[in-house]
């Protein structure tokens, strides 16, 4: 009997198979800057043995003669592992420094396009533009998220995100967005909140995939370089489908397994709750299945990664 994959064995497989690789957009002495797909870790972690975009460019600069202890990639920053787009390394631990040191003034511009489900509640739909300033929490799988007002023991963290509807579709919207604060899932988290999951998200209960991967990529990274002084801007476009499909629409999409099976926990929870209704004690508030289900789908979706 053949078992399906579920998403986390297929990207597993896709990255582990080497069949996905980076692109370099710019190298000197000092700095690579690189196009990451989808699928592939920023950087190495504890415990895991996939293969890692810091990685991909050792092995690169390996073979060209050019890798030795103190000339080797060094991470900066990161790019969550379904994130597509520019990111950029150090090249010497000194310059991993400066760039650290220096990262909030030196980059002047990053921005992200992602597709977004559109809200079910005609009541929540954003603006052309704004700014999301709700500060965001971690669950115990490291999940960023957006607590409700009533959830007083999260520990919060500042989280600030721009947004602009780049085209306004019937079921599905493309943002253009940039972040004052980078935490991370931030701009999956923020949207989410809002009734627009990403697409292809199935941390955060996207009910859609029609490009088989997260709709988020980072576009453009523009930055004053931290030893030449140089302006520099690098953008590498998402796919041409993106914006198609959002103005094309999606009013019959096939849904992911894992929607089905979060569909299917807010049935049982519905029912049992059906169940339990007979022995409510007094004094203590019902919570609804609505308030069950909003609080465990984080979980739900972690405990399948």
């Amino acid at each position: 009997m053949k078992v399906k994959e579920n998403s986390q064995e297929k990207r597993e497989r896709k990255v582990d198979g080497k069949k996905e690789r980076i692109e370099i957009l710019y190298e000197d002495e000092y700095i690579c800057v690189i196009n990451k797909p989808s699928g592939m870790l920023s950087c190495r972690y504890p415990g895991s043995s996939a293969k890692t975009a810091e990685d991909a460019l050792e092995s690169i600069m390996r073979k060209k003669g050019e890798l030795n202890s103190s000339h080797k990639p060094y991470v900066v920053h990161r790019l969550d592992r379904d994130t597509s787009g520019v990111m950029m390394f150090a090249l010497s631990e000194a310059a991993q420094k400066t760039i650290m040191d220096t990262w909030h003034t030196m980059v002047t511009e990053r921005l992200y396009h992602a597709v977004a489900e559109n809200p079910k509640d005609a009541k929540r739909i954003l603006p052309d533009s704004g700014l999301i300033d709700d500060p965001m929490a971690f669950n115990a799988h490291n999940v960023g998220y957006v607590p409700k007002a009533m959830d007083g023991k999260a520990k919060l963290v500042p989280a600030r995100t721009h947004f602009r509807v780049v085209e306004r579709g019937k079921t599905h919207t493309l943002f253009e967005l940039s972040l004052d604060t980078g935490k991370k899932n931030q701009i999956r988290a923020h949207l989410s909140s809002k009734g627009y999951p990403l697409a292809g998200d199935e941390n955060y209960r996207a009910m859609t995939d029609p490009f088989g991967r997260l709709a988020l990529h980072a576009r453009t990274l523009e930055f004053i370089h931290p030893f030449t002084q140089k302006k520099m801007m690098f953008q590498v476009p998402e796919s041409e489908e993106w914006l198609e499909y959002v103005k094309k629409g999606d009013f019959h999409p096939e849904t992911p397994e894992w929607a089905k099976e979060f569909v299917g926990a807010k049935k049982n929870e519905r029912r049992n709750s059906k169940k339990e209704s007979g022995n409510i004690i007094l004094g203590e508030r019902r919570i609804s299945a609505k308030d069950k289900a909003h609080s465990n789908f984080i979980e739900l979706g972690k405990k399948r990664r």
